[in-house]
């Protein structure tokens, strides 16, 4: 620091200084504000500089959400499809103004890029796991929309990615909070009691899947789609990305997901352990009940907390409390910034905190998805050791923990 303050000079000292000597050698002296960061745009050294992977239906609207965020500097899309990647760098190039956007096929060549802050995934199900682990390993943040994980055993890796690396990751189910805010409200301001159980209505599980093979396009990169996946024929239904689950879109078929189990399911079991404040554990026991021909499952957690799937005479989200008996409130959690989860993210790229979806909630609310599938397809209850993320003395069970990938895509 100058001791003495009349030789202190000011930024507006600085700039008039150094524009009179640019302008004395014949520089340009209009700089423009976006350079300065005035108004509400940071300059650019103090932007988060993104890129997207995967830019669909959901990867769309994650890269207008950012794109017109102006903390976010957008640089980078990727994306297997050649139309939609030449749609989306226009995008990003005409938001810009200019042709600096990147395109590119391959993740791994945009998260090779140095200069890059943090990433949004939204492939399909079946590649989140290794683009988040791949990204963390890169030394990127993660924006990873739901379901984060596409079998048990990626849960545990990727939030040991996150951990490892020190990289902010959160999950991407803006309905967690926003959908169910006054079930939430209900829950933790103590008016229902100490809560008993909630119920989540969700369905179906995913199908094989057995379309005919059709004429691949040639802009589709349709060994990248496939990428950890079993090897198939293109078919246009088995890669489309709309959000039915009844057998016209990748979210149909169990090589790419769990069907609305997972899809929907992420949403409503994620507000549900929200609400019951649950979704810092896992559950340790699964009943498989039959009334009447019809099947439903009861998860039971470690505090006594039942969450139960499709139990009949049950609505999605119905809670049973015991009103009348008291139960302390709690203050919610909230997101870290206004402008939704988006933001909540990139404020916490900022600050280095934890998100509100960070990525261990993520995956607990997923879990009990996958659970829920291995149950209902082996037809029968099981015993969860969370710790040791396995089926106690179940080696059935456990051979659903994970799956095979093709080469070279592993974990």
């Amino acid at each position: 620091m100058n001791p003495n303050p009349e030789h202190q000079s000011t930024r507006r000292d600085f700039l008039k200084t150094t524009g009179a000597a640019a302008a004395a050698l014949g520089f340009p002296t209009i700089i423009p504000a976006s350079a300065l960061g005035q108004g509400d745009k940071p300059a650019p050294s103090n932007r988060i500089v993104m890129g997207g992977i995967g830019l669909g239906n959901m990867g769309s609207g994650d890269l207008s959400n950012f794109l017109n965020n102006p903390l976010v500097q957008y640089v980078a899309v990727c994306e297997v499809r050649g139309n939609v990647l030449n749609e989306r760098k226009n995008q990003v190039d005409g938001k810009n103004g200019n042709k600096d956007c990147k395109a590119y096929v391959d993740f791994r060549e945009l998260l090779a890029r140095e200069d890059i802050d943090a990433v949004h995934i939204a492939t399909p199900d079946h590649w989140h796991a290794i683009q988040i682990i791949e990204a963390c390993r890169a030394g990127k943040d993660v924006f990873c929309q739901k379901p984060e994980t596409r079998i048990l055993r990626e849960g545990k890796l990727v939030v040991e990615a996150a951990r490892r690396y020190g990289r902010v990751v959160s999950g991407g189910s803006q309905r967690v909070l926003e959908d169910y805010r006054k079930l939430v409200n209900s829950c933790w301001s103590g008016e229902l009691g100490p809560i008993k159980s909630i119920n989540v209505a969700v369905g179906p599980l995913s199908q094989q899947c057995n379309l005919p093979p059709e004429n691949c396009p040639a802009d589709m990169n349709w060994e990248m789609w496939l990428g950890p996946a079993p090897w198939a024929p293109y078919n246009s239904k088995r890669c489309d990305g709309n959000f039915g689950t009844g057998g016209g879109s990748w979210r149909s078929y169990s090589d790419y997901s769990g069907g609305g189990m997972t899809d929907w399911g992420a949403h409503h079991f994620g507000g549900a352990t929200f609400a019951v404040d649950v979704r810092e554990l896992q559950p340790t026991e699964v009943t498989l009940n039959d009334e009447g021909g019809k099947k439903w499952i009861s998860f039971k957690y470690p505090n006594g907390i039942e969450l139960t799937h499709n139990r009949p005479g049950r609505r999605n989200m119905q809670v049973e409390g015991t009103p009348g008996e008291k139960r302390e409130a709690k203050k919610i959690p909230e997101y870290a910034a206004k402008g939704g989860i988006n933001a909540d993210f990139l404020e916490c790229v900022k600050t280095r905190s934890k998100p509100f979806r960070d990525i261990e909630l993520a995956v607990n609310t997923v879990t009990v998805c996958h659970l829920g599938i291995i149950a209902y397809t082996l037809g029968r209850s099981l015993k969860w050791d969370a710790a040791k993320q396995q089926f106690t003395g179940d080696d059935e069970a456990n051979r659903f923990i994970d799956q095979a990938r093709r080469e070279p895509w592993r974990l």
